[in-house]
């Protein structure tokens, strides 16, 4: 059962129980209009969602056993990168900015590489130019990301970026660009609504990166793996990598401490 299914399935639940969407929104603790999108399948339902509509429509515990079983097996959802590839990785950073336009607090964390918000245009270019793609579609994937990169001057929202240092010193690009790179990361913190912070590689640590993750107002992650892109909206699995950004949050370099050693290596790079 899809997300389309699900939700599907939920209106034919609540219809046969001839309960009104009002009185089902209203025991579920949602808008009308927020059941009707999930019933349609406009809006993807979250395990929290499904358990409070299954609870106000009324349905046996069986019934019930069922149904929160498929919501939790849609809540991670795995994409593979040949069928992003396949599709059109500047198609994908259009959809990525959808996603950014409703999102109110970004937090980005990344052992790897520079943030794609963060990224110059021939850091981007070395990014995707490893995929082995035609220059007409590279073109485009750049364009598409800087696009993307606008809203990071909207101050209504809230950026948060944690990154190790080993971003600042992986060669992606000849060392003039990395140091333009650094730069670019320079300047975009100094944006009063966006807060940069770097792990020094010298601090003790009491947990290891993994993988970097993107977390969206609590309520989704995406997840980049080596074959695939991962999306997770169990909120209690979104919880546990809320923790895991805020342990290395606390752990990372941020304001003029961050600045300087962003500034001692962009000056190594210069002088190579």
């Amino acid at each position: 059962m899809n997300r389309t299914q699900l939700g599907a399935a939920l209106r034919e639940l609540r219809q046969a129980s001839g309960k009104e969407a009002k009185a089902v929104a209203r025991g579920a603790v949602m808008s009308p209009s927020k059941l009707s999108k999930i019933e349609t399948g406009k809006v993807s339902p979250t395990v929290v969602d499904v358990d409070r509509i299954l609870t106000a429509i009324g349905v046996s515990e069986e019934v019930k056993a069922e149904y929160m079983a498929a919501a939790r097996a849609e809540a991670t959802e795995a994409t593979a990168w040949r069928l992003i590839r396949r599709l059109g990785y500047h198609r994908k950073q259009q959809q990525i900015k959808a996603l950014d336009d409703v999102t109110n607090v970004l937090r980005v964390f990344q052992p790897s590489l520079v943030p794609g918000m963060l990224q110059t245009p021939e850091y981007i270019r070395a990014v995707f130019g490893r995929t082995g793609i035609g220059k007409d579609q590279l073109d485009r994937t750049v364009a598409a990301r800087i696009a993307r990169q606008q809203s990071l001057y909207e101050t209504s929202k809230t950026f948060q970026f944690v990154i190790t240092e080993s971003v600042l010193r992986w060669r992606l690009v000849p060392d003039a660009m990395m140091a333009g790179q650094l730069d670019r990361i320079l300047s975009v913190s100094r944006l009063p609504h966006v807060d940069i912070r770097v792990v020094p590689l010298a601090a003790r640590q009491s947990d290891v990166p993994s993988h970097s993750f993107v977390v969206r107002d609590d309520r989704m992650v995406t997840v980049e793996t080596v074959h695939a892109e991962v999306s997770v909206t169990d909120p209690r699995d979104v919880d546990v990598y809320v923790r895991k950004f805020e342990g290395f949050a606390a752990a990372a370099l941020s304001g003029n401490d961050m600045r300087r050693m962003i500034e001692v290596v962009r000056d190594d790079f210069l002088r190579q």
